[in-house]
């Protein structure tokens, strides 16, 4: 009952806020036209519920072909990323067009976040676990470091979701990424 629920609810809060916040996203997306010309979306391969690849929708934040240049990982400083990126990293606005892949079925708005499939394939057996769930926008690991966490560290705080899931305990997550997107703590 719980999977179907947030299945459905989730469908319709990210329907929602596509609908409430497309004006915001139309502006967003001529700032990024504006400021650095190139594709207004990134879009990079993830792994989501039962080890199935997707696109995650991101509003672009680095320079036209950042992929070629270096790491998988973004570091504090990070030379790729753009002046008005970084404005958008550090308030998560760059995070919006997952409401698209909310829509989708494809992530939930709560759950694990999604990892690219070059550090899913160091998982362990027990990492592997957060595969039962919906990837998420904002987490367990989210509200408890973000980019301030090793992917070890990442690990356990979305093993614990997994296996603590509950309507109550997505409500308190949800609660304490507020907080969390104000301070813009841990975000590179």
């Amino acid at each position: 009952m719980y999977t179907l629920t947030k299945f459905v609810l989730d469908k319709v809060f990210s329907l929602f806020m596509l609908i409430v916040l497309s004006p915001f996203l139309l502006f967003v997306s001529l700032l990024i036209k504006i400021f650095d010309p190139g594709p207004i979306l990134f879009l990079q391969d993830r792994v989501g519920k039962d080890q199935i690849n997707f696109k995650i929708f991101k509003f672009r934040t680095m320079i036209v072909n950042a992929d070629k240049l270096g790491s998988v990982l973004t570091q504090s400083n990070d030379p790729r990323i753009t002046k008005l990126g970084k404005f958008l990293r550090h308030s998560s606005i760059d995070e919006l067009p997952q409401l698209i892949n909310i829509f989708r079925g494809e992530m939930s708005l709560v759950g694990p976040r999604p990892e690219v499939p070059v550090i899913v394939k160091t998982y362990n057996d027990i990492q592997r676990g957060v595969f039962k769930v919906r990837p998420g926008i904002t987490g367990w690991a989210q509200i408890h470091g973000r980019d301030e966490l090793t992917i070890e560290q990442k690990s356990i705080y979305d093993l614990e979701y997994t296996e603590r899931i509950s309507f109550m305990l997505d409500l308190k997550i949800f609660i304490l990424t507020f907080p969390v997107l104000i301070s813009s703590k841990g975000i590179n």
